[in-house]
């Protein structure tokens, strides 16, 4: 059995979100455990006692289900988006969709049972694998890739076939720069991961750092687009270095411009590099959303 540190464990479990981080704390999160949204303000009397109560309630599931804080105050623009018309108000989200809610205070026991039919939601992880995984998701970020790994490696000893460790695992590897050992990860996937979206999109990451690698700098590629702005190749080399340095929005406009120049340009070279792109994004990512309408606008115009 795994163990964690409690008091690191409680910020992953609560913690407050924003416009900014909504999507990838609600939405995407929601895709691995069931997410309860809590959107209140610090001048609302009934959301100071619900929302520790409520807290309480999702602490008790043990990383099964998490819950983030939304103050209305510091984002109108996404309580205007949730139609919200009163708080406290509470919805709980599943594979990025509200599948229940409600508004005003509750008594405790109602509070427990909205949770308790929340985690009806939720397959049997074997003990606190959600919780691990959620843990490793934090040093990864915070680019402690080896620690990460060692986490992520401790997950899949317990059930091999766990997408998100496997995914986390691979960026670790890629993060410590073992590119090798991420690439023979992909080689012996197990099978029943084999044809996942998340995973065909790690693929597609290997095959764009072994694109990018002998590429110039950016800087000195928009120079010499700027001298030949007709010079598709260079755009293109300009879209992957652009896109391996987190400029995703710009790398993707790098080859819709190619793409409306010319569609057929390289055997189709820049409509296929955007379906890469998409897919290490994510198809529910703004950027792959926006990306694909443009496109498709080209495409049926």
């Amino acid at each position: 059995m795994l163990e964690l540190n409690q008091s690191n464990t409680d910020e992953i479990l609560i913690k407050d979100v924003n416009e900014d981080t909504f999507m990838d704390d609600v939405i995407e999160a929601s895709k691995t455990s069931p997410i309860v949204v809590d959107f209140w303000a610090p001048w609302c009397g009934p959301c100071k006692t619900l929302g520790p109560a409520l807290e309480a309630e999702v602490k008790a599931t043990n990383g099964k289900i998490k819950m983030v804080k939304v103050d209305i105050d510091q984002n109108q623009n996404l309580a205007s988006q949730m139609r919200i018309q009163s708080i406290p108000a509470v919805f709980a989200f599943v594979d990025g969709q509200p599948v229940d809610g409600f508004m005003g205070a509750k008594a405790p026991s109602e509070l427990k049972s909205f949770v308790e039919k929340l985690l009806e939601n939720v397959k049997d992880d074997g003990g606190d694998l959600s919780e691990a995984i959620a843990v490793a998701d934090e040093m990864l970020e915070a680019g402690e890739y080896d620690d990460a790994a060692e986490t992520f490696e401790a997950i899949l000893g317990e059930d091999p076939e766990r997408s998100p460790a496997f995914v986390g695992l691979f960026k670790a590897k890629m993060g410590a720069k073992k590119i090798d050992e991420a690439q023979k990860m992909l080689e012996d996937i197990p099978t029943a991961l084999v044809n996942k979206p998340e995973i065909l999109a790690l693929q597609a990451q290997i095959d764009l750092t072994n694109q990018t690698q002998g590429l110039g700098e950016i800087n000195d590629l928009r120079e010499a687009l700027k001298n030949d702005l007709d010079n598709h190749q260079i755009r293109f080399d300009l879209a992957l270095a652009l896109f391996t340095a987190g400029e995703t929005n710009d790398a993707i406009q790098e080859l819709l411009t190619i793409f409306r120049k010319d569609q057929e340009w390289n055997d189709d070279a820049a409509r296929q590099q955007l379906f890469k792109f998409f897919d290490i994004l994510g198809g529910d990512d703004p950027i792959t959303l926006s990306g694909r309408r443009q496109l498709a606008s080209m495409l049926f115009a």
